[in-house]
């Protein structure tokens, strides 16, 4: 076990150590990278009483002060942003370059809630039937939020639910991931430095059930913010209900590519390769589900083994490295056995499924294509969370509309075709939160993300971020 040992509790201002050690691991070479000294349910009740007594000064200020709190944050960031990148990357695997892609997210997702915050509108006068009563509405902050965040987008979705709650007025209780803390505990020492009051962030590393359940439970949590599978999300909300908080839920997600007859071959195998590939699949917004025009199947699919074979998967920080590591060994346990069990259903291998020739340590996993996969095949039907895609070919428009709907999930899909009427038919036809249109999976603070079915619950970034962590209230006064 590594000798360094990092405080994992910061709480009212101050860091502590708490008495649970999470050993960090390097996906890419199985060996610690450090520990981290979390707690359990008597730091999640000191974190959130701190919260509770920040709450009301904190969201009585002005909303300009709560914007340039944020704007500080967005600068510290921006400041360290190849320390945070490097650590990222170590922490979860992923190519540097990905982790610089991150950080950048952070500083905008910070920038974006700070011109926001910075814009609040004050009271707003409601027009009645009757000249004898006045109204007006108020958005205010919900109260102390809880966020719970995965381990495949460190910084990232902590950032998205971080800077809309501060921005809204909202105090604050940070779970990261037990798996990817690192990153996530740089972040938060930038935060401290910020200048927000004690109490007004809050931070507890540990376990679902050492911390997160307690957190869902605590009756002073006015909300719960949580991104991850959705078996959790099920207990999330579970927890919730008995004391009928408010809920946010971002979990799964079983997308489609669709590629039309017309489609630029190229672009769309670029498109397939990110959109399965990027961050080793583990995304929920991957399109592991690849639907082709059946006259264009063939090319395609040819152009797809290339492209993939020829992949560079390596360590984070090699030269030319196009894809890491999975982020540890339950999850490379958990698509082997996803590999495995789809080739007993039926489905054919065309590429990968195995670690790539001379990476004998770390959770490497060849980028693997499938076809011929069963509608009824897990491999078709569940979140892999790996880099797995499984091609199939469609015969029309309706057919591939009704393959990529076909799934208890709706998070995102792209299309690809340069047909402007046929694409944006097709994409009104997708039940998802988000399509892109011959586009790469670029996601901007300003758009919303979420998705329909159990995707998700509720609308993450743009306004809909911000409202995530507000109340309405109604004033309405006899003349």
């Amino acid at each position: 076990m590594s000798e360094t040992v990092l405080n994992g509790l910061y709480i009212n201002g101050q860091w502590q150590r708490g008495e649970q050690l999470i050993e960090v691991i390097n996906p890419a070479t199985e060996q610690p990278l450090a520990v981290v000294a979390g707690g359990a349910s008597a730091a999640v009740e000191q974190a959130v009483t701190a919260a509770t007594a920040a709450f009301g000064p904190w969201s009585r200020l002005p909303a300009s002060e709560r914007a340039e709190a944020l704007g500080r944050i967005a600068a510290g960031v921006e400041a360290q942003r190849d320390e945070l990148a490097r650590l990222q990357a170590s922490n979860n695997g992923k190519p540097l370059w990905e982790a610089q892609i991150d950080v950048d997210d952070v500083i905008a997702t910070f920038n974006y809630y700070a011109q926001l915050a910075a814009d609040l509108p004050g009271d707003q006068p409601v027009t009645l039937p009757s000249d004898a009563f006045s109204a007006h509405v108020r958005r205010e902050a919900c109260g102390v939020v809880g966020l719970i965040v995965p381990w495949n987008f460190p910084m990232v979705t902590t950032a998205w639910k971080l800077a809309p709650a501060l921005a809204a007025g909202c105090s604050v209780v940070l779970k990261p991931s037990e798996v990817t803390p690192l990153a996530e505990l740089a972040l938060a020492r930038i935060i401290a430095e910020a200048g927000l009051p004690a109490g007004v962030f809050n931070l507890v590393c540990g376990s679902g059930v050492d911390v997160g359940a307690p957190l869902a439970s605590d009756p002073r949590i006015a909300k719960i913010s949580f991104t991850g599978s959705n078996a959790v999300g099920v207990q999330v909300m579970q927890r919730a209900a008995e004391t009928v908080k408010g809920v946010s839920l971002e979990l799964g997600g079983k997308s489609s590519l669709i590629v039309l007859a017309d489609a630029d071959l190229d672009l769309a195998v670029e498109l397939a390769a990110g959109g399965g590939f990027f961050n080793a699949g583990q995304m929920c917004s991957a399109t592991s589900r690849v639907l082709v025009a059946d006259n264009v199947y063939d090319a395609f699919l040819e152009k797809l083994l290339v492209k993939a074979a020829a992949l560079k998967v390596d360590e984070p920080f090699a030269d030319g490295v196009e894809m890491g590591a999975l982020v540890n060994a339950a999850q490379y346990q958990r698509v082997i056995a996803h590999i495995a069990r789809g080739l007993a259903d039926g489905a054919c291998l065309r590429l990968g499924g195995v670690r790539p020739e001379g990476l004998e340590r770390g959770f490497f996993l060849q980028p693997t294509v499938f076809t011929d996969v069963p509608l009824d095949s897990a491999l078709w039907q569940e979140e892999i969370f790996g880099p797995v895609l499984c091609v199939r070919a469609f015969a029309n428009e309706e057919e591939a509309i009704g393959r990529a709907n076909d799934s208890r999930f709706g998070l995102v899909a792209s299309v690809v075709g340069t047909d402007e009427v046929a694409t944006e038919r097709v994409a009104n036809a997708l039940q998802a939160g988000l399509v892109w249109i011959n586009a790469p999976q670029v996601i901007f603070p300003q758009a919303a993300w979420g998705g329909y079915k159990q995707s998700s619950l509720g609308r993450e970034l743009g306004p809909w971020g911000l409202a995530a962590f507000q109340e309405i209230k109604h004033v309405l006064r006899a003349r």
